[in-house]
This record gives C-alpha cells, structure tokens and sequence, in this order.
C-alpha cells in the first residue's frame, strides 16, 4: 500500500476544504440566487396593484351589497381575481420555478344568479384575494430583507474604496464602543466594516430565500389547486360519467329488446296464430293456443320490462313523459312543467321513474281523491313536487317505496323530502341536479 506523505495529506485535506468552500460559494451566489433576488425586487411593483384591486373589490362589494350591484359587483372580482392570480403564478413559475397547477374552473351555473352563485362559492377567488392581501407586507418583508442584507453587505465591502474616493467619510470616534474604539478613519474601523459586509453578503442569499421559502407556501396554498377539492371534482366527473354510461347502457338495452327480441316474439306469435288457424282441430291445435297465449304473455312482461328501462315516451322530453303519465292515472292528476334547459338522459329517467313511483303509492296508499305533479327547473337545479290530498301518514320505510326512491336518487345527490302529517296532505319533494 502507498503510503502518502504529510506534505500530501495536508494537500488534500486542504483540496477538500476549497472545493467545499467553492460548492457553498456557487449554491450562494449562482443563477438560483440571482433570480431569487430579481423575484424579490420585483415583489412590490406586482404586490400593490394586486392589493389594490382585492381592497378595492371587498371595499364596493361591501359598500353595496345593500343594493343590486354589489353582489355581482364581488362575484365579477373574484372572477377576475382568477385571472389575476394567473400573472403571480406565472411569475413564481418564469423567476423561481415553481410550478402551481392552476386551480378546476368552477361549475358554471344557469343564468345570472346561477353565474353569480358560482362565483361567489368558488374558493379559488377567495383564495386568490386572500394572497392579494398578504402579498404586500410579504413584499415589505422582501424590500428590508435585500436592503438590509445586499444593500449593508455591499456598503460596508465596498467602504474602504468609498473611503479612499472621499465617500461616505466619517471621522468621528465610536464614543459606544461599537468598534473598540477606533474612529472610522482608522484602517482596523476600514476592515472591520469590510468583515461585517462580507458577513452580510454571505448571509444575503439565504436570508431571501427564507423569504422566497414562505411565498412559495403561499402560492401554493392559495393560488394552487386544492388537493381535496380537486379529488372532489374528479370523483364528481367520474360518477356523472359512470351515471350517463349506466343510462346509455340501459338505453341501448331497451333499444335491443325493443327491436331484436320483442319483433321476434312477434313473429313467433302471429306463426302460432297460423299454425292454429290452419291446424285440424286436435293435439297440435291445443298446442298452437297454448304456445300462442304463452308468446303473447311473453310480449306483455317483456314490453313492462323495456318500459321500466327506458319509457320510450322520454324521448320526447321529460315534459311529455310525464304528461303521458298523468293521462294514464286513475284519478284527476294536474300537471305544472316548467323546464327551460333539458337535463341530461340519466337525470330526466330518475325523475320520471320517482314521479311514476309517488304517483303509484297516491293512487295504491293515500286514498286521495286528486294529486298533483310539479317539476321547475332553477340554478341548475330540478325540483320535483308531488302531492294529494289523501289520509297523509307517509314515512320513508313501512313499506312505503320510498326507501328505494331515495337510493335511487343518491348516486346523483339529490335531495328527498316528506312532508305528510297524519289526516293528510302529503307532499314528497325530490331535488335533482340538472346534469348528472
């Protein structure tokens, strides 16, 4: 084994030490740090518009949400507060890296209160002003940190040349004793302000980056997508998937029955009506009646089995459907539709597979001698009413069917509600979102 002598040993040792001494000087003073401090000295001229506008935007919306303005007035800002938010992300992102996914753009509601409402339930937009705010003493933090830090470690290096060319030229002793004494136009004075410039430099770059440290939070807090809502909206993305392909599913279910094994049963009918009608009477023709009664028996239960799918009268509309249902009652039904955007497939067949359930526990249950039927469309939001004026006593269970109305409407979160005090009336609301 080579054995090293002192002399090399020391050699490396103090190889080492300069090269870990350069590491630091490079994670100090490199491209990071560079743009750290141009981000930092860039903070107050993006920080003050952006403080402005969010002040401003709560100041109105406060001042006159007492009128019809105001309101819209705030959900216009944290609207615009969005897009706002979109040039300090991109800043963070040009200067820092930090690249923030931008927060799931809210379900747009239905008209002007719906638009309205959606705005103002975004938390996006509240989150967004909320960093508006923060992001001026945030940059007040940023302005003391550079000065104090770049801005003293620069002036005190840089004190003996000052001195030497006339600048900044104090003379006076250090009565305090700050400097041990010695006045500033002494050479120790000279380099112990050197030293403690050197200090401050050193100690710059990582003191902004303290800074940068707690902005980036904030961005992502505030400006950034929000895990638990944005695992929200995917699950809800994903149920309305999986509803509209369960009723396209069914759909095309009642479709292929309706046109493969139903006309075949119908063929299969109208053979065994010519088989009887031509067979001599006898076995054979008992067989034919029998098989044709069968086959028509099979048509009926196959025709409820498609209607229970997918009532082909749906096609029409909800509306419609719904007016067909009323028709076929066994007593006096009145009808209020009012539903000026269609919902989807999947939510107008749970609607009108609930109103065909409550309809059949009025005319089974209630003993009423008239009912009602009321579906509005508001906010996005279809609101079904059905009501009678029978013996009341209505409760989800005891064998009401209304257990199984609500399972039918929770996969899409709606809302049921019975109203239905002994003696009657009794009214069932069933709320269901416009699009699944």
């Amino acid at each position: 084994m080579r054995r090293l002598s002192p002399g090399a040993t020391s050699g490396a040792v103090a190889s080492r030490a300069a090269s870990r001494v350069a590491g630091m000087l490079r994670a100090s003073f490199g491209r990071r740090t560079a743009a750290e401090l141009l981000y930092a000295l860039t903070s107050i001229p993006l920080a003050v518009p952006g403080f402005c506008y969010a002040v401003a935007a709560l100041a109105l919306g406060a001042g006159l949400a007492v009128t019809a303005v105001g309101i819209p007035l705030l959900a216009l800002a944290l609207t615009g507060a969005r897009r706002v938010a979109g040039l300090y992300r991109a800043s963070a992102g040009q200067l820092l890296g930090e690249r923030v996914r931008p927060p799931a753009s809210p379900r747009p509601g239905t008209g002007l209160y719906g638009r309205v409402q959606a705005a103002l339930g975004d938390a996006a937009g509240w989150r967004a002003m909320a960093y508006f705010l923060l992001r001026l003493p945030l940059a007040a933090l940023y302005l003391y940190v550079v000065l104090f830090t770049w801005g003293w470690g620069v002036v005190g290096l840089t004190y003996p040349l000052q001195r030497a060319f006339g600048w900044n030229d104090v003379t006076a002793r250090d009565t305090r004793g700050l400097l041990g004494g010695f006045p500033f136009d002494a050479w120790p004075s000279d380099l112990v302000v050197a030293a403690v410039g050197v200090v401050l430099l050193l100690v710059a770059p990582w003191a902004v980056r303290a800074v940068v440290l707690l902005d980036r939070m904030l961005i992502r807090r505030l400006l950034g997508a929000s895990d638990t809502a944005e695992r929200i909206r995917t699950l809800e993305e994903t149920r309305a998937s999986a509803v509209d392909d369960a009723a396209a599913t069914l759909r095309r279910i009642e479709r292929d029955l309706h046109d493969g094994a139903q006309a075949r049963l119908v063929a299969l009918t109208m053979q065994l009506t010519l088989m009887r009608e031509t067979a001599p009477d006898g076995p054979v023709r008992e067989l034919a009646t029998a098989a044709q009664s069968t086959a028509k028996a099979a048509i009926t239960e196959l025709r409820e089995l498609v209607r229970g799918i997918h009532p082909p009268v749906l096609d029409s509309g909800l509306d419609a459907a719904l007016a067909t249902l009323v028709a076929g009652a066994s007593l006096p039904v009145e009808l209020r539709a009012d539903i000026p955007v269609r919902p989807t497939a999947a939510i107008e067949s749970i609607a009108y597979f609930c109103a065909a359930e409550l309809l059949t526990n009025v005319i089974k249950h209630s003993g009423a001698s008239r009912a009602g039927i009321e579906i509005v469309q508001h906010d996005d939001r279809l609101r079904l009413r059905v009501w009678d004026d029978g013996s009341g006593g209505a409760i989800v269970g005891a064998g009401s069917g209304l257990p199984g109305l609500a399972e039918r409407i929770r996969p899409v979160d709606g809302l049921l509600e019975v109203v239905s005090p002994p003696g009657g009336p009794t009214t069932v609301t069933v709320e269901l979102p416009s699009r699944a």
